[in-house]
């Protein structure tokens, strides 16, 4: 069978929750603390030359996996992961966002973890299997959403060292409001001296589950310090601004020209990032993908030529920056405000993923 003719058995969950149940999630999600009632499952089997394919798609009950214990992903890391969301609009429809970006990039971190590509209408039906089935999980009161969270992982048991000829692809989903909690506000950030994310010719670039465990112990350290995140840094090109533990930031100036860091192969390219590149360009502001250090973070500030700072990604969305703290060195104003640009941007993004705002770029794609 090939992908263009791939059909999706269903088999659904024979014990979903109550609708009292749902109620009593949906009135506060958090995020990624529960989970809808089925699964999007798709299996890719290869012969011992590489040839293969992917088949046996079905939608079945969320529950938990079961693995060989010498399953390659639990040695091997190998494994890879997007997010996405879903959003109800007035009329009733659901959509998604940029999910083209998404499949695109899923292939992207595949061929950097030796993973199979993944037909881009496979990754498009599964999360329609998905939401259908489980569209009465969608929350629709400001700044929530259904999250979508594909991921691909290498299930053949063996404990030697090459590429897993056996790999499952599967999506979940789970009701989401505020990544940060409560309202939107400016949050602390940390400086890592101590981690790097991610090295030169390292998996930087891909969105693999190996890059956020990396994170971690950086993350810790944040927390210990009263911060929401971690900020990674380049310390052998001038400590410039790399990322976050899993969002872009972007810098505004005094001109009203934006700055976001360079990929540079150690840094995700977030689907976010690139959208708010995008529509600030479309705002008529000055957008450049630069070099930027931590000096030039602290002299902007100081001087006042930079007058924003936010962070980016699918779960967070836009979050403004408050302080910046680096050892006992603390850059940013303790009563910071999320600034005009920022919100402005904010605002946007959110209209046009939520139906309020026109979608000109074709962004959105039905599911429902």
């Amino acid at each position: 069978m090939t992908a263009t003719d791939l059909e999706f058995s269903q088999h659904p969950s024979a014990n979903p929750k109550s609708d009292q149940e749902r109620t009593e999630i949906l009135a506060d999600p958090g995020f990624g603390n529960h989970f809808t009632d089925h699964t999007v499952v798709v299996d890719f089997t290869a012969d011992t030359t590489g040839a293969g394919g992917w088949g046996n798609a079905r939608l079945e009950a969320y529950g938990p996996i079961a693995l060989d214990p010498a399953a390659a992903v639990l040695h091997y890391g190998q494994e890879i992961f997007e997010g996405m969301k879903a959003y109800r609009h007035e009329d009733g429809s659901v959509w998604t966002f940029r999910a083209d970006q998404n499949a695109a990039r899923l292939n992207r971190s595949a061929a950097r973890l030796a993973l199979p590509q993944l037909p881009e209408n496979i990754f498009l039906e599964s999360l329609r299997q998905l939401v259908t089935a489980d569209q009465n999980w969608i929350p629709t009161r400001e700044g929530e959403s259904l999250y979508l969270r594909p991921f691909m992982i290498a299930t053949e048991a063996f404990l030697g060292v090459r590429p897993a000829r056996e790999v499952s692809f599967r999506v979940i989903a789970s009701p989401a409001g505020n990544y940060f909690g409560g309202e939107l506000a400016p949050v602390d950030i940390w400086v890592s001296r101590n981690y790097a994310r991610a090295g030169r010719g390292g998996t930087g670039n891909a969105k693999c589950g190996g890059n956020y465990a990396a994170s971690l112990a950086a993350q810790l350290e944040a927390e210990a310090q009263g911060c929401k995140q971690v900020l990674f840094l380049d310390q052998f090109n001038d400590n410039a601004v790399e990322e976050l533990g899993g969002m872009n930031v972007f810098f505004v100036f005094k001109d009203g020209s934006l700055v976001t860091p360079a990929l540079s192969g150690t840094i995700l390219e977030g689907v976010t990032r690139s959208s708010v590149i995008q529509l600030g360009k479309d705002r008529g502001l000055t957008v450049t993908e630069r070099k930027i250090t931590l000096d030039e973070w602290r002299d902007g500030v100081a001087s006042g030529d930079i007058t924003e700072v936010f962070a980016c990604g699918t779960a967070a969305v836009i979050t403004p920056i408050g302080q910046l703290k680096d050892g006992s060195e603390v850059i940013g104003a303790p009563d910071s405000k999320a600034g005009p640009v920022t919100m402005s941007i904010r605002e946007q993004l959110l209209g046009i993923q939520t139906g309020t705002s026109p979608d000109t770029h074709g962004w959105l794609t039905r599911l429902v």
